[in-house]
């Protein structure tokens, strides 16, 4: 996602906190601008902070290879707060100043050109793409080509989401109007033709179809295991499900890479949305495990997976995933934590309390709710966040839990963003004996 980034901007901001310095990410994020050869401003966020040190920071960047300006290097470096917004107008002049040096310039006389940061399948609006215009002007109505898909953009959200009717070179915009979901990274396009363009997308499918083909892509248990006797290698099969596009190819390469000599990881299929019966369908005829990532598995799934005994797993940081993965492929122990459901509650009515915020009218759907427990906030199979119960309420009783069949009202600590039909699902950490 950083090597995305990279790719797509033209000046690079790289946020460091004055009191932590230096980071592993902060250093992964430093390279991939400098291998896509951007122009890199640091801002030093948290001056606000006691703890605070600017000069730790500019040391800690020389050994990174970027020298601050003001010890004769060309990286300018800006003490920022965003707390206080000191700093931000000066760190908003030196972008100014380098894009005036670079000579940044776009034609916003052309057809419309650009890139999709993101794409999502939203259950009730279709697919929404957000993307970058780099070139011309995207007005409502445009029939635009993103890879291999065609649609006519039906409406557009500047990054405020405010409606807006056009966008103009280095505009970020969601639209929405394309039926299927496209790929992070894919350059979008302004056509005029839209018959042309639909034969070159049709040209371009039926290629794929025969690369695939000739690869052999698909895989059946006979087929894995024929390999496994013939050639002793083994292959870890994972299907990967995630909320939004860039999450899913993050996954899909990190995991590709912990394949070694003795052992392959091989990604089934890889897309956004909840885990589906199709899913678990796939991963139980190729012997395949399931990932998800910030998402939750649709019922029915979830009693297939469990009839057809398919492994799958929740996780919330990339990282962890990984790390498990990479585990079970050496052979080590588990994690010493594994989570319990305890159960599962929906949002029926959403009140709004004096002197108490937000309160979700609930009805307990399955086991029981706790109070000192954690919960996670599901919408359409989404994870939105995981988050303390601040009170559990009976009526008018405070309660530590309240079980299946019974109504109760759920306050979230610091959170009012409910809406009805959410799913509270109620958990535990447990440790492994």
């Amino acid at each position: 996602m950083r090597a995305r980034g990279a790719q797509v901007t033209d000046v690079a901001i790289i946020v460091v906190a004055a009191d932590d310095g230096i980071k592993p990410q902060t250093i992964e994020a430093i390279d991939h601008a400098k291998a896509a050869g951007v122009s890199i401003i640091v801002a030093i966020n948290k001056i606000d902070k006691p703890s605070a040190d600017v000069e730790r920071v500019k040391r800690e960047l020389l050994e990174v290879g970027l020298v601050p300006e003001e010890w004769g290097g060309e990286t300018i470096c800006v003490p920022i707060s965003a707390l206080t917004g000191e700093g931000i107008d000066n760190l908003l002049e030196m972008v100014l100043l380098v894009a005036e040096m670079k000579n940044l310039r776009a034609n916003p006389n052309k057809q419309a050109k650009g890139t999709v940061l993101e794409a999502r399948l939203d259950k009730t609006k279709g697919t929404i793409v957000s993307m970058l215009v780099q070139r011309g002007q995207l007005n409502v109505g445009d029939t635009i080509v993103v890879g291999d898909v065609i649609g006519k953009v039906r409406a557009m959200k500047d990054d405020k989401g405010k409606k807006v009717k056009s966008a103009g070179p280095s505009t970020p915009v969601e639209i929405l109007g394309l039926h299927e979901v496209p790929h992070t990274g894919d350059l979008f396009y302004e056509v005029e033709d839209e018959k042309i363009a639909k034969q070159l997308i049709a040209k371009k499918k039926a290629e794929s179809r025969r690369k695939l083909i000739k690869q052999g892509s698909k895989v059946t248990l006979d087929d894995l295991f024929g390999q496994i006797k013939e050639g002793k290698i083994k292959e870890l099969n994972v299907i990967i499900k995630a909320d939004v596009q860039g999450s899913v190819e993050a996954l899909k390469e990190s995991l590709e890479k912990l394949s070694t000599d003795e052992v392959r990881v091989r990604i089934l299929h890889a897309s956004t949305g909840g885990v589906k019966e199709t899913d678990v369908t796939l991963a139980s005829v190729s012997n395949a495990i399931i990932i998800g990532f910030n998402v939750r598995p649709e019922n029915a799934a979830k009693v297939q997976a469990e009839k057809e005994e398919v492994d799958l797993r929740f996780y919330s940081v990339i990282y962890d995933a990984i790390n498990d993965v990479e585990d079970a492929l050496k052979g080590l122990a588990p994690k010493k934590y594994k989570e319990v459901m305890l159960g599962e509650a929906e949002v029926r009515k959403v009140f709004k309390i004096t002197n108490v915020g937000i309160v979700a009218g609930c009805y307990v759907k399955s086991g029981k709710i706790v109070r000192n427990a954690s919960v996670r906030l599901v919408r359409d199979s989404i994870v939105l966040l995981s988050i303390k119960i601040d009170s559990l309420k009976r009526e008018k009783d405070d309660v530590k839990e309240v079980s299946q069949g019974y109504e109760c009202g759920i306050k979230l600590e610091n959170f009012s963003d409910i809406k009805e039909g959410d799913i509270f699902e109620c958990f535990e950490m447990v440790e492994e004996k």
